[in-house]
């Protein structure tokens, strides 16, 4: 129930601040470009930083003190960048504060797997978890900061965060479970050298990209229509609020076979790209809200599936570091091309026309992965043509 609760305040606490971040920029004075940066350096960073602490944890086999660390960081320096008014100065804290932030994704989830290894509990169960703090925290503070004002953002952050962190002092050390599968080669072999893997990664950054410019931009394409910060909030509860289901539905009927996921995710890029043409018809705030919807069925099988595939391709002692390479595919390189390409777009030619742009960004990937099916399937063909018993 601790790792449950952990998880619960963890993405009750980065709903938060991404939902209301840009907000609180704006409300700064700072202009679009300006947010799609400040946004931009936290993938950047990320780049860097979800490999390094992902290496300590495989190194030190001991997740658990890694991401204790990153939550401690985290708390101090957002304090810093909630104190500053200078665009440069906010800038270069925010670098240092998504150094210990972007990693906490990918680092919950090596440890919900280490923990949940060689039993019968299934992943999405326990990540469900993770959803409903994200949808109940986003919600709740739409009325709370409309009352308090937009500058008190730090307070209801910090004590979320702090409860993370005492919860996190609880759970005990888990270690790795080894495979008795003979595993040959070193890091660079098994995971930089997975070329399926690395095909993976490459095409999840198109659909990634346009989910981070939602992401980043969603809460302005809100108040662009005259929507209210309550209206933000209620926006990324419907984002989080529907994923518990879809997360216990994948658990019980996905098969864990890699044409048949490969297969779902050509049906997943083709509703992202549904969802990205309806928010670019939307003329209401409360039918952002509607489309918000979709995002537990496209974002949140996308990530059950990019999860559940990287445990199966990479061998678990170095399950931290396969993770934090498929983070980078939606907080990473994504998000960097997300801050700037969305935001220029967001500016110069205005919400409906970034998400046109997302609309033709999904189909390529959804041409991406029918090739990759395809494939699959010829190697699947030759494999069992290749195995019938020859006529004696």
């Amino acid at each position: 129930m601790t790792l449950k609760l952990f998880l619960f305040f963890l993405y009750g606490s980065i709903s938060i601040l991404l939902s209301y971040f840009p907000v609180y920029f704006q409300d700064k004075g700072y202009s679009t470009v300006t947010i799609g940066f400040l946004m931009a350096g936290g993938p950047f960073v990320a780049i860097f930083a979800n490999p390094f602490w992902a290496y300590w944890g495989d190194r030190l086999q001991n997740i658990r003190l890694v991401l204790l660390l990153i939550l401690i960081g985290n708390l101090l320096v957002v304090q810093l960048v909630f104190q500053l008014d200078t665009p440069t100065y906010v800038f270069l804290a925010m670098l240092v504060f998504f150094l210990f932030q972007t990693p906490s994704f990918s680092q919950s989830n090596s440890l919900i797997l280490q923990t949940i290894s060689g039993t019968s509990t299934k992943f999405g169960g326990i990540r469900a978890w993770g959803s409903l703090g994200y949808a109940i925290m986003a919600g709740i503070p739409g009325p709370i900061i409309v009352l308090v004002g937009i500058n008190q953002l730090w307070i209801l952050y910090s004590v979320l965060l702090s409860l993370t962190i005492f919860l996190m002092t609880r759970f005990p050390k888990v270690t790795v479970k080894e495979s008795t599968k003979v595993v040959r080669g070193g890091y660079a072999a098994n995971v930089l050298g997975n070329r399926f893997f690395l095909l993976f990664l490459m095409l999840g950054i198109f659909l990634a990209v346009p989910n981070a410019m939602n992401q980043t931009f969603v809460s302005l394409y809100i108040v662009e229509l005259g929507g209210s910060l309550q209206l933000i909030g209620y926006s990324a509860l419907l984002t989080a609020i529907f994923e518990l289901p879809v997360f216990l539905l994948l658990d019980r009927y996905l098969k864990p076979n890699k044409r048949i996921m490969i297969a779902l995710l050509i049906l997943i890029s083709l509703l992202f790209a549904l969802r990205w043409y309806l928010m670019s018809l939307a003329t209401t705030p409360m039918s952002i809200l509607y489309v918000q919807i979709l995002h537990c069925i496209t974002f949140a099988t996308f990530y059950y599936i990019g999860t559940t595939l990287t445990a199966q391709l990479i061998p678990a002692r170095y399950l931290a570091s396969g993770q934090a390479l498929f983070t980078l595919t939606f907080s990473g390189i994504a998000g960097i091309i997300a801050g700037t390409l969305g935001g220029w777009l967001f500016q110069t030619y205005g919400g409906k026309e970034m998400y046109q742009v997302s609309v033709v960004i999904s189909l390529l990937s959804m041409f991406g992965f029918s090739i990759t099916w395809i494939v699959l399937r010829l190697k699947d063909s030759k494999k069992k043509a290749n195995h019938v018993d020859l006529p004696s």
